[in-house]
């Protein structure tokens, strides 16, 4: 399980740089792709598989679903960390999270999210500041 935030650099070639304890359970082969909020999705390759085929299951019963494979799927890259456990990020992928110099990097639960400093520190002001309202709303959440 991927928990935890670590403030990192993205450097001039488009490397970021994973945090150790988030390596061993990423693998040899990892997926990196557009995520929600404009932060950068990172998938083992079982939870990546497993994300697959939820997506592929559904993808033939609508066009919402067409899209939503399509946005995951298209933009999706394979990683394997260099020797200094750094990830090449795509340029695409960096313009579509506006990954330019300090990013953070999450632990959530399954999957790893990469966010633009600035972006996250947003997201965190603006929308996690209502959370405890947000759970009571959820039916079902039982926390």
């Amino acid at each position: 399980m991927f928990i935890g935030e670590y403030n990192h650099s993205i450097d001039e070639k488009g490397r970021v740089r994973i945090p150790k304890n988030f390596r061993d359970e990423l693998g040899e082969t990892f997926y990196l792709t557009k995520g929600f909020d404009k932060c950068l999705f990172v998938f083992s390759e079982d939870q990546w598989h497993a994300f697959q085929g939820k997506l592929g299951e559904n993808q033939l019963k609508s066009k919402d679903f067409r899209k939503i494979h399509r946005f995951f799927t298209g933009s999706a890259m394979a990683c394997v960390l260099d020797g200094q456990g750094r990830a090449m990020v795509s340029p695409s992928l960096r313009t579509f999270g506006e990954l330019d110099k300090d990013v953070v990097v999450i632990g959530v639960g399954s999957r790893i999210e990469i966010w633009a400093k600035e972006i996250w520190d947003k997201y965190k002001d603006e929308e996690l500041e209502d959370v405890s309202d947000l759970a009571d709303s959820l039916e079902g959440l039982n926390l």
